[in-house]
């Protein structure tokens, strides 16, 4: 799987190394919170099986992409792979998990309240959830990739209609981190001047996928050439878990069954 896209930070380029490590962050956090069955929805390309995959009994992920369960399977044969297209989650049955992590996936789910009801589905009771997601109050301009994003009110409040027990929490960063975003907003903002009809929000997602990857990389690599130390040097212990996540770059909400 060699070709990224900005939607899916890589460890392999240099430029995209602040989100990588920001993506990596949630991965920490549920390291100390994971116990038991354990079922990764959306795992992506296996970020974080090393990380999550000891502290549990067993090891299920789901993903739609055929490639990436392929390969996963053959480099952890001790785990399961799903390929599905979710939700629902068709091939899995009631009360089956103990822990279930899902990192950067709920924004791309058109039906989000079945995505929430079918993990309360196939928990155990008293099993938890922890779920990443972008907080739109930070996010720079629109993902087409998204097809929606939240405030922590929203989602509390959806998570609310479904689970008994809801936590909001956020993960955010130190100074370096806000630096680094704070550099980002502002050379966002130099690109979407020039967006005076606001066709960014107005366009279908399909057409400003390529324009948006385009400049995304662009403003990545630019990033990283006029202040490369800082780039660089960004690691997961940048970033922190708070609860006040109306003011963290991502949301991170733990429901339980």
């Amino acid at each position: 799987m060699g070709v990224y896209t900005t939607e899916i930070a890589s460890d392999k380029i240099a430029s995209d190394n602040p989100i990588h490590q920001r993506l990596l962050k949630a991965y920490y956090v549920a390291e100390d919170l994971v116990k038991g069955d354990l079922l990764e929805v959306g795992c992506g390309e296996g970020r974080g099986i090393d990380l999550l995959q000891p502290k549990c009994n067993t090891f299920t992920a789901i993903d739609k992409i055929d490639e990436v369960i392929e390969s996963l399977s053959k480099k952890y044969p001790d785990a399961t792979f799903i390929q599905d297209n979710i939700p629902p989650f068709n091939k899995i049955k009631d009360n089956q998990y103990d822990s279930i992590v899902t990192f950067q996936v709920i924004e791309h789910i058109k039906n989000d309240k079945l995505f929430l009801q079918e993990i309360k589905r196939v928990l155990k009771p008293g099993g938890k959830a922890y779920i990443s997601t972008p907080n739109i109050k930070l996010t720079l301009s629109r993902n087409p990739w998204h097809i929606r994003e939240y405030t922590a009110q929203q989602l509390t409040d959806l998570a609310k209609s479904i689970f008994d027990k809801v936590e909001m929490k956020g993960i955010g960063g130190n100074e370096k981190v806000m630096e680094y975003h704070e550099k980002n907003r502002k050379s966002v903002e130099k690109i979407t001047r020039f967006d005076i009809l606001n066709l960014q929000y107005r366009l279908p997602a399909p057409l400003l996928r390529i324009p948006y990857d385009i400049l995304n990389r662009f403003n990545r690599n630019k990033l990283k050439s006029s202040n490369d130390s800082l780039v660089n040097e960004i690691h997961h212990t940048d970033y922190l878990l708070q609860d006040d996540a109306d003011k963290a770059l991502d949301l991170f909400l733990i429901v339980e069954k």
